[in-house]
């Protein structure tokens, strides 16, 4: 018999049976649109996370002079370390594996343009460290350079918030702000940016100096961080084990002692997300595909009915010639259809959740998206099940005896 014939028994068996087809639909859309939107939601979800946490900076190491808690050549544990623009400059020169920058904070200058008055935390740092810190001008400006550290330019950069809080809707790109009644010409503007970490403040309630106009305003000698990022993630171990062993040299402090020098690894953050999500999505797979399951059961359950009530039909059809292979295709062809239409019909639903999904959740859990890991993982899963679930009454329907079939009808 040919798919044509197949398809017309199959036409006639659905006008039959509205309500069988119209349940087994309802279960196999259910479990589609269970498994879709898991999937998408756990992948926006990881996406916003991931962008939230890059906003601080991908790959970067930031470090603090501590105290000792080692005793060293003679020297007592509980010193006080301090890092110098000369202790940044040697590490440049013995770790070409990675990019440094110092940075200098204060909190307490006084920002003035008309009558708005602040008191913002202010960064003091070199052109590499926008780089590192994922800081974007906006269009328009431009961030610090090697001419205005070289020349101690009294040029500022401000983050998007402060910004808004100095000159509001105004385009502040060009424009001075006294900062302790010294002029700062504004050379740029920071790109909102989504960051959910930081270890002084959010970058966009910050202004940003050059590091050399800072130590000759404020006579500073010694950073209060210092910033690394090494050229590839799996050599931070090394970069980093080179930085203790270049400062301890310098600064007389033992490099095993981890205490000297404190250091919070970001890519320690990224390793623990990896793992997380890998889980999460595997979490949401399962009980997405648990649900389609009890969806193909029901079909199965379905199925072997149908097979019942079509005792006769099937034992007449063996009885002239039909081979068991027809009737095994006959009830797996019907189901694996009636499977890719409710899969279809889910995977619609799933596109109009996801286009009338609020755009103002997006900074919480993200945009959901029907992704090519989304289609194939579900379209995977629908395909197993439907054939499990159409094999096992075909099977059943294909080995009955022909005149057994026809005394039970």
């Amino acid at each position: 018999m040919t798919s044509f014939s197949f398809l017309r028994q199959m036409l006639q068996d659905v006008r039959h049976q509205k309500m069988r087809t119209l349940l087994t639909l309802f279960g196999i859309t259910w479990g589609t649109v269970s498994v879709a939107l898991l999937v998408s939601f756990g992948e926006a979800l990881e996406k916003r996370i991931r962008k939230n946490q890059r906003g601080l900076g991908e790959n970067i190491v930031i470090a603090w002079p501590a105290r000792t808690a080692m005793p060293f050549e003679g020297l007592g544990k509980g010193r006080k370390l301090r890092v110098s623009e000369d202790d940044i400059q040697a590490l440049r020169r013995e770790i070409p594996d990675a990019v440094f920058s110092g940075e200098y904070e204060r909190g307490k200058s006084s920002f003035r343009r008309e009558r708005v008055r602040l008191t913002p935390q202010m960064s003091a740092n070199t052109p590499i460290f926008a780089v590192m810190r994922n800081i974007i001008p906006a269009a328009g400006g431009r961030y610090l350079n090697d001419v205005d550290v070289d020349r101690r330019r009294r040029v500022i950069f401000l983050g998007d918030k402060l910004k808004q809080d100095l000159f509001h809707d105004e385009d502040a790109v060009g424009k001075t702000v006294m900062i302790d009644n010294t002029p700062f010409l504004v050379i740029g503007v920071m790109e909102k940016k989504a960051q959910d970490s930081s270890y002084s403040g959010r970058d966009q309630d910050k202004a940003f100096v050059p590091e050399s106009t800072y130590r000759g305003l404020f006579t500073e000698r010694y950073v209060d961080d210092f910033i690394f990022q090494a050229r590839d993630a799996a050599q931070v171990p090394q970069v980093t084990r080179q930085v203790y062993e270049v400062l301890g040299r310098r600064l007389k402090f033992d490099p095993k002692d981890k205490e000297a020098i404190g250091m919070w690894d970001t890519t320690e953050g990224e390793k623990f997300f990896r793992v997380f999500f890998g889980v999460f999505r595997a979490f949401l797979g399962i009980i997405g595909s648990f649900t389609l399951i009890v969806g193909g059961i029901g079909v199965s359950n379905i199925m072997y009915v149908v097979v019942e009530e079509r005792t006769r039909e099937i034992g007449v059809k063996l009885a002239v010639g039909a081979k068991p292979r027809f009737i095994l295709g006959q009830f797996l062809v019907e189901t694996m259809t009636l499977t890719a239409v409710g899969g279809v019909l889910g995977f619609l639903i799933t596109l109009a959740v996801i286009a009338v999904f609020p755009a103002q959740l997006d900074e919480y859990v993200g945009t959901p998206e029907a992704s090519a890991v989304v289609i194939l993982t579900t379209a995977a899963l629908l395909g197993v099940i439907g054939l499990l679930a159409g094999y096992f009454p075909a099977r059943r329907a294909s080995q009955l005896d022909p005149v057994v079939a026809l005394k039970l009808a």
